[in-house]
C-alpha cells in the first residue's frame, strides 16, 4: 500500500519578487510525500492564483486522492483520475521518485530517456524601475541570458537599460499577459534591434488570436496559452514556442508528451517555473534536455532551499543527485 502526505511549506526569497500581476517576498509550495513502507518519493508544485489555485486548495485536492492511491491508483492512473495543474504535478512527481528508488533507476532511465547533461538557466531580473532594473542588471551582468520581466507602459526604457547594464548578456522578455496587440506592435521590431532573442507571453491567454496575423520580428512563446498537450495545436501559427511548465501540465509524465506534441507540430520548446525550491526544479531539468530556452532559476531567487540543493555553478544547473530526486 503507498500512503500519501502533504504539506505547505514556506521558503523566503532573497528580494522581493515583481511581474505584472503583483510581487512576493517568499513562496509557498505544496510538498507531497508517497511511501511503500520502506521507501520514500517526494514532490513538490506551486500553487498560482492564476489559475485559481491556492497553497490551502492544492494540498485539500491532493489529500483528497489519498485513499485512491492507498488503494492502487498509480501514476497512469493518476493521469486520469486528476485534471493538469499544481496538485497533480507534485503527485505524479513523486511516483517517479518512489519508484526510482523502488527499482534503483534513476527517473531517466526509467522514462526512457538520455543521461541528462547540465543545463544553462536564464537568471529574471523581476520588473521595477529601469534605474533599478539597470542595477539588477550589472549586478548579474556576468550570466548569459537575462529574463526581463515587464508590464506594459514604459517597458522600452526598462530593456534599453538593462541592455546598458549588462552589455554582453543575451536577453528575453516576458510580459506575462501584461501588452495590448497595440503594445506589441509598437515594441516589436524595437525590441529585435536591441537583440532581444524572444517575448513571452505578450497578450491575454484568451486574447491572443492577433498573434497569427503579425510578423514576429521576435519569437514569440506560450506560456499562460499553453497548459498540457490538448493546447498545443492550436498554437501554432500563433506562437514560436511553448513554454512548459510542470506545473501546469501536471507533471513530468504529462510534460514529456507536451514536449513531443509540440516538436511534432513544428513549435520549439522553452522550459520554465514557478519560483519553487530545488526540488520542483529537479523533474523539470529533465524535460530541459535540448530545449531552445531553459528558466529554472527558482532556487536561485531563494534565501534558503532543500538540503541537499542542485548543484549550481553561475547559471549552470546540474542533474540532481538521488538524495534529492530521481
Amino acid at each position: 500500500m503507498v500512503t500519501l502526505e502533504a504539506r505547505i511549506e514556506t521558503f523566503p526569497l532573497r528580494q522581493r519578487f515583481a511581474i505584472s500581476r503583483g510581487s512576493k517576498t517568499e513562496t509557498i509550495v505544496v510538498t507531497v510525500e508517497l511511501g511503500d513502507g520502506e521507501h520514500k518519493g517526494y514532490g513538490e508544485c506551486g500553487p498560482n492564483i492564476r489559475y485559481d489555485e491556492t497553497p490551502e486548495s492544492v494540498a485539500d485536492a491532493i489529500t483528497a486522492i489519498a485513499g485512491d492511491i492507498a488503494g492502487g491508483l498509480d501514476r497512469d492512473g493518476l493521469q486520469h483520475a486528476m485534471p493538469p495543474g499544481a496538485a497533480r504535478n507534485a503527485i505524479d512527481c513523486a511516483f517517479w521518485d518512489l519508484e526510482a528508488k523502488q527499482t534503483g533507476r534513476p527517473v531517466w532511465a526509467l522514462a526512457g530517456l538520455a543521461e541528462p547533461a547540465p543545463v544553462e538557466t536564464a537568471y529574471t531580473l523581476s520588473v521595477d524601475t529601469p534605474a533599478a532594473m539597470a542595477a539588477a542588471a550589472r549586478a548579474h551582468a556576468s550570466r548569459p541570458l537575462l529574463k526581463l520581466k515587464l508590464t506594459g507602459s514604459g517597458d522600452l526604457d526598462r530593456v534599453r537599460a538593462v541592455r546598458n547594464g549588462a552589455p554582453d548578456a543575451r536577453l528575453i522578455v516576458d510580459a506575462n499577459e501584461a501588452w495590448t496587440p497595440e503594445d506589441f506592435n509598437a515594441l516589436a521590431t524595437e525590441l529585435a534591434h536591441i537583440g532581444v532573442e524572444m517575448i513571452e507571453q505578450p497578450l491575454p491567454a484568451d486574447d491572443d488570436a492577433a498573434l497569427a496575423e503579425v510578423d514576429h520580428p521576435v519569437p514569440i512563446c506560450a506560456d499562460e496559452s499553453c497548459h498540457d498537450r490538448t493546447s498545443v495545436a492550436g498554437l501554432a501559427g500563433r506562437y514560436d514556442m511553448i513554454n512548459i511548465k510542470l506545473d501546469k501540465t501536471g507533471g513530468l509524465t504529462e510534460a514529456l508528451a507536451t514536449a513531443a506534441e509540440a516538436r511534432a507540430v513544428g513549435l520549439d520548446i522553452m522550459v520554465g517555473c514557478m519560483v519553487g525550491t530545488s526540488l520542483a526544479m529537479a523533474p523539470a531539468h529533465l524535460v530541459a534536455q535540448g530545449a531552445v530556452i531553459v528558466d529554472l532559476d527558482g532556487p536561485l531567487l531563494l534565501a534558503e532551499d532543500r538540503e541537499p540543493p542542485l548543484q549550481v555553478r553561475g547559471s549552470r544547473i546540474f542533474p540532481p543527485t538521488a538524495a534529492l530526486w530521481g
